[in-house]
């Protein structure tokens, strides 16, 4: 196998393990048609999509034709929302339990103040649901009050219970309002990683085990390199993955290039939690593994995301012959022109899937390029050197490792 040799690639499969996220995958299509025909525009050469021609998971094909090369591509997503869809099936008061529950994980075990010391974006994008969901509260308990005020002057009985129906009223509508204010879907999101204090649910392990199987059933084809994109909470799951793949000897020696690309990662808010002992064995695994190469990118205008932490150093799990993840930043600053980069600025949520889309001041990060052009991921990042800003000081006070 080789992940870094001099052949072009004009076959590849990719696999997109997406996030927390409760949406259909035909959004992801969407998105790459959209974006790669905006990037192609920019950056002179040609891609489009096709219907997928197989069965299996859902996906798409891509012909691109790119520095001379025409490459042809089939990118399967590796969809689990429906497992995001059931985690959020937990009414108003599931939610402001589980508001209390990972709150208490967090802060008992030590994680949020270990985590606050690297990154603040993504301290306040976890603090956001706790102080939005706790003012809609104070909001709807003073309506409720000021309702039965009211009615306590015009003489209507039982106003308790009028009360506490405008009360419960407000919080239903506020929750109807998630669509904009993202204050359930993310207390859902931190819920699902805290619910086993890092340890993943059994429906969940399930599930990447069907996910390895594709993988390593593409490893088996004609094709130049097999990439995995793992993006959000979708790149730890990634890591365990290809470590599961790695260690049952399921990479083969004479294969293709087998790559692995973790985008927007947030791996720390579950390695650093008690029970994460698999994630933390799995990252110290794979980080010193020479059947891959996995290349982390990240940019510290994605609040959301643990921007240039390497997720492996700072959980304190890295090995001595450590060869990766290579750390770098996608520079949202840089890539983006100043017009485009003020209307994004404030957009926290689409910062946070930039990765996945196209840049007007492109730079050696181009996720088009890496997912259809002629050239692997390790070839493409040869001797690149990592971000000197990047952190690695071993910041996790739980670092049990459990094979």
């Amino acid at each position: 196998m080789s992940s870094s040799g001099n052949q072009k690639v004009t076959r590849r499969r990719v696999f997109y393990i997406p996030g927390y996220d409760p949406i259909p995958p035909r959004r992801y299509r969407e998105l790459y048609r959209k974006e790669s025909a905006a990037q192609g525009a920019i950056s002179g050469y040609e891609i489009g999509l096709k219907p997928k021609a197989d069965d299996g998971p859902y996906g798409w094909h891509v012909q691109a034709d790119i520095d001379e090369t025409h490459v042809e591509t089939d990118i399967d997503v590796l969809v689990w929302s429906d497992i995001v869809r059931g985690s959020m099936d937990q009414g108003i008061v599931g939610t402001y339990y589980q508001l209390i529950r990972t709150a208490w994980i967090y802060i008992s075990s030590g994680a949020l103040f270990r985590l606050m010391r690297m990154r603040k974006g993504p301290i306040i994008a976890a603090l956001y649901p706790i102080m939005m969901l706790l003012g809609q509260l104070m909001l709807a308990v003073l309506n409720g009050r000021l309702a039965g005020a009211i009615l306590s002057l015009s003489g209507i009985p039982n106003i308790s219970w009028l009360g506490l129906l405008v009360t419960w009223f407000t919080l239903w509508w506020f929750k109807n309002l998630d669509g904009r204010l993202f204050a359930y879907y993310l207390m859902h999101d931190y819920a699902f990683s805290a619910r086993a204090k890092g340890a993943n649910p059994p429906a969940l392990e399930e599930r990447m085990a069907i996910f390895g199987d594709n993988i390593a059933d593409a490893l088996q084809d004609d094709v130049d390199e097999v990439l995995v994109v793992g993006h959000s909470s979708g790149a730890h799951l990634a890591v365990s993955i290809l470590a599961d793949l790695i260690k049952d000897g399921r990479v083969p020696k004479d294969g293709p290039a087998l790559s692995f690309l973790s985008l927007g990662q947030v791996v720390p808010m579950v390695s650093f939690l008690p029970k994460a002992d698999r994630l933390r064995a799995d990252l110290h695994y794979l980080s010193a593994r020479d059947e891959l190469t996995w290349v982390d990118v990240t940019a510290p205008g994605d609040g959301c995301s643990f921007a240039l932490c390497d997720p492996v150093a700072v959980t304190g799990v890295a090995p001595r012959d450590k060869r990766w993840p290579l750390v770098f930043s996608a520079a949202f600053t840089q890539t983006l022109s100043p017009e485009r980069w003020k209307q994004l600025r404030w957009r926290f949520f689409r910062l946070h899937f930039q990765y996945l889309c196209a840049f007007d001041r492109p730079g050696d990060y181009d996720y088009f390029q890496i997912t259809a052009g002629p050239v692997t991921l390790g070839n493409r990042y040869d001797g690149r050197a990592p971000s000197k800003s990047r952190i690695e000081t071993a910041l996790s006070g739980h670092r049990s490792m459990v094979a």
